[in-house]
């Protein structure tokens, strides 16, 4: 237990620069407290004394503002970063030094029996009001964004964001590392990209066609009407408003 507890106010210290001493950490971190009262929460509820083991959960719930069914599986180095309004489900897994934000939802979208909340595996950074519903899986290293909806498997070391939550594309991963909100380095969303694609065709085309008609008109081909009706777009204004 209290070399848990050591492991766990040195993952504080890792990764949070506001921590200035073990004494601060250990009375005024409510992560670490909702942590502690859940390693016997969980002990109860093996011991299957699950009405104690629920009443403790709903005592560190009201201390801390962070909500830890008795029954989920937690691993090494967890730290839970201001914690208020976190919630974890009775069947979630969670693997070693895994960090979660203020607001996060580990949820289920089933009211059936077994498996049915999230499992995230080792090293996950999940931003603040990030929800993570159903029996999925986050994979090693991955990144979850502020307030992303995430309802599908996430891939190793990926980045997810958006409502429904997409992967970004992550093509320069130098300087990768921990990054506090879950925000990857690159901010390569793919339907940024595509739109930006869709614009810079239309481009292309109105340029073929400004071409078509000239032509024409060396030939005598009447196009005043055409050029009159054509409509035109200002492609550097829409590249401002996707982006």
């Amino acid at each position: 237990m209290f070399k848990n507890i050591r492991e766990d106010i040195a993952s504080v210290f890792d990764r949070d620069p506001a921590a200035r001493s073990t004494f601060e950490v250990l009375t005024c971190y409510p992560g670490l407290h909702a942590r502690i009262l859940h390693r016997l929460s969980n002990k109860l509820w093996h011991a299957d004394l699950k009405w104690m083991a629920r009443f403790l959960s709903h005592i560190a719930r009201g201390l801390t503002g962070i909500e830890i069914h008795p029954g989920a599986t937690i691993g090494r180095r967890f730290f839970i970063d201001h914690g208020m309004g976190v919630v974890i489900g009775e069947t979630a897994e969670i693997g070693d030094d895994v960090t979660l934000y203020h607001g996060v939802t580990l949820g289920g979208t089933s009211w059936k029996e077994g498996k049915r909340h999230p499992t995230l595996a080792n090293g996950v950074v999940v931003g603040a009001g990030a929800k993570i519903l159903g029996p999925i899986t986050v994979n090693a290293g991955a990144k979850i964004g502020c307030n992303a909806v995430v309802v599908k498997d996430v891939p190793a070391a990926a980045t997810a964001v958006g409502i429904p939550a997409r992967i970004l594309d992550e093509e320069n991963k130098t300087g990768a590392g921990f990054n506090a909100y879950g925000i990857g380095n690159d901010h390569n969303d793919p339907v940024n990209k595509a739109l930006h694609g869709l614009i810079g065709h239309s481009m292309t085309v109105d340029q073929r066609i400004d071409f078509i008609l000239a032509q024409l008109e060396k030939m005598g081909v009447p196009v005043d009407e055409e050029r009159a009706t054509a409509e035109k777009f200002d492609p550097n204004h829409l590249n401002e408003i996707v982006d």
